[in-house]
Order: C-alpha cells, then sequence, then structure tokens
C-alpha cells in the first residue's frame, strides 16, 4: 500500500520550511502540517538578524512567506492543523490531528517551542490586557509609556529595541548576574536612551485592574521588594519544546527536547527533528535552517534505502518506549 506522502513535515518554522523544500527538490512527495500556517512563530519578529541575507536584516512577515513560496515553488502541500498522534503503520507513519489524517513514509518533526512563562500572580489574568509576547506587535500601543521586559538574551533586547521608538522608558528585568545576550545587541541597547537594566532582580507579580500598572519585584542581592511602574510586560523567558505528542514515539533527552544524532535522526527509524525541538539546538534560525536541510537529506536517503531493503536507524539512541 502506497503512503499518503513520502515524507511530512510538522511544523511550518524555518526549520520545517527548509526540510520541505529540500526534500520536495529532492523529489520526494512532501506535505507540511501546522496549527499557525508558513513561518511559525519567527512571523511575529520585527527584525531578523541571525538568518543570511541583507545587511539591514528582515522582518519575519518578510522571511516566513519568501519560505514559503519556494516551497509552494517546489511542490510542497501545507495543511492547517494541530497534530495529536504520530503512529507506526506497515509502511510507514499515520499522522492524525484535529482534522487531518494522513500517512508517509518518514516524519520530519520541527514543531518548535513555545514561549516559557513565569507563572505568577497576574500573569494570566492580563494577557492581552497589557501582558505579551511580542514587541513588535504590540508595541505601538506603548507610544509614550512604560514599558517592562523580563528576560536577558537575544528575544529580549531584540524586543526591547523594537520598543525604543514607541515606549517612553523600556526596563529589561534579568534575574541572572548578567545579560545573555549577543554583545552586538548589549551593544545597541546600551545606545538607546530610555533602555535601563536591572540585573539580579525577579518579577514576583504583575499589578493592575483594568490593565497592567506595575510589576512587583524582589532584588535578589539584597532581598528588598519593590514596585516598578509600568504599562506593558513582555515575556522572553525561554522555551518549552513541544514534544507533548512525541514522547512515547522518539526517546527525549533530559531539557525534553528530542535525542538526534548528527544526521537528524531520532531513536525510532523514519522520524527525524529539527530545529530548537532537537536536543542541543543552538536556537539560531540559520541552525535550524541547516537542521531542516540535513534532516530532509537523512529522509529521502531512508526511503530510498528503504525501498532498497535497508534501513537507517541512529545506533546510539535507545528506542523509545
Amino acid at each position: 500500500m502506497a503512503n499518503d506522502y513520502d515524507i511530512a513535515v510538522i511544523g511550518a518554522g524555518v526549520a520545517g520550511l527548509n526540510a520541505a523544500i529540500t526534500a520536495a527538490r529532492h523529489g520526494a512527495r512532501t506535505i507540511v502540517v501546522d496549527m499557525l500556517g508558513a513561518g511559525g512563530q519567527v512571523i511575529n519578529v520585527d527584525r531578523i538578524d541571525n538568518f543570511p541575507g541583507p545587511a539591514e536584516g528582515m522582518s519575519g512577515f518578510e522571511l516566513g512567506p519568501m519560505l514559503q513560496m519556494q516551497a509552494d515553488e517546489a511542490g510542497v502541500e501545507f495543511a492547517l492543523d494541530t497534530i495529536e498522534t504520530v503512529s507506526k503503520t506497515e509502511t510507514g507513519f499515520r499522522i492524525a490531528g484535529a482534522d487531518l489524517n494522513l500517512t508517509a513514509g518518514a516524519v520530519i518533526i520541527a514543531a518548535g517551542s513555545a514561549k516559557r512563562t513565569l507563572g505568577i500572580p497576574g500573569e494570566a489574568e492580563f494577557e492581552g490586557r497589557g501582558v505579551s509576547h511580542c514587541a513588535s506587535c504590540d508595541g505601538p500601543l506603548m507610544r509614550g509609556k512604560e514599558a517592562c521586559i523580563v528576560g536577558g538574551g537575544d528575544s529580549a533586547l531584540d524586543e526591547a529595541l523594537a520598543l525604543v521608538p514607541h515606549a517612553s522608558r523600556i526596563t529589561v528585568i534579568q534575574r541572572g548576574p548578567r545579560l545573555t545576550a549577543s554583545a552586538a545587541l548589549q551593544a545597541k541597547a546600551r545606545e538607546a536612551a530610555n533602555i535601563e537594566v536591572k540585573l539580579n532582580t525577579v518579577v514576583e507579580a504583575i499589578q493592575g485592574e483594568d490593565g497592567v500598572t506595575a510589576l512587583a519585584v524582589r532584588d535578589l542581592s539584597t532581598g528588598t521588594t519593590g514596585d516598578i511602574p509600568c504599562h506593558g510586560v513582555f515575556i522572553y523567558v525561554g522555551l518549552e519544546p513541544n514534544t507533548a505528542f512525541f514522547q512515547e514515539t522518539v526517546t527525549l533527552a533530559d531539557d525534553g527536547r528530542i535525542a538526534v544524532d548528527l544526521d537528524m535522526r531520532t531513536s525510532a527509524p523514519g522520524i527525524y527533528a529539527a530545529g530548537d525541538i532537537r536536543a542541543r539546538s543552538v536556537a539560531h534560525l540559520a541552525a535550524s535552517a541547516g537542521d531542516g536541510v540535513t534532516a530532509a537529506i537523512s529522509a529521502v536517503r531512508y526511503l530510498a534505502e528503504k525501498r532498497g531493503g535497508n534501513q537507517q536507524q541512529a545506533p546510539h539512541l535507545a528506542a523509545a518506549g
């Protein structure tokens, strides 16, 4: 029995789209399944500097459609759905979602990660009413107002810089003793007159009535507490891999991400992982694109060898389940 597709790619971010483009260009019947559509979370990024392209950078709104256009031209099909199960069949895998039910000879998991929450009072209550995860989306709402960024990595400083033209003051709050963003981003932040950085500081609650008015914080060095006035808080404290539906299918690393070898092979022959969902990812767009290409070529070779009677498997990974 023939499968519906040669390769099914779960996730339409940079890793997934590059995997799909590469697979299709190698002649594989390829489908991409994602609940958000082509581009994934990168669509909300105001400026991308960690991906090869123009010297002035580009926006996620430009990069996502550009990759989708390449995928369309390569013959990739797209489907909108949330994947619920991936199960083994005699000839490959069955991929099932809320509405979708299809089969494929190989699967590439590029479902990415979700933004981690703080888990503090006021965070859920003020979601969409002052709590945001997209400064490039909601920055204009902060015009002339005070804003806070929680986090000290690349994403946090990227979004702080996106707020510079809008907010009167931007306070970057980092619980560690130093920022972890790249030196280039830290230099840009230091040049911005309306960005202030508070280190060794933890947010304990988000306060307000109809909207956010302040953050309750504690200085970890001194133990003192206080409030920081703000009308919007943008949270960038890391990512949680979207691996909930794959825990019984492939082996996960200690950090909850999918264990792979250098060819992006998982513990299950025929299933590959790419991008920041896989273990030891550097969470860099250029690296994710490379992961996608590697996974696709590995999957194409797997299908060719399977037809020839030989199956690949990652020798150092224990089988899941």
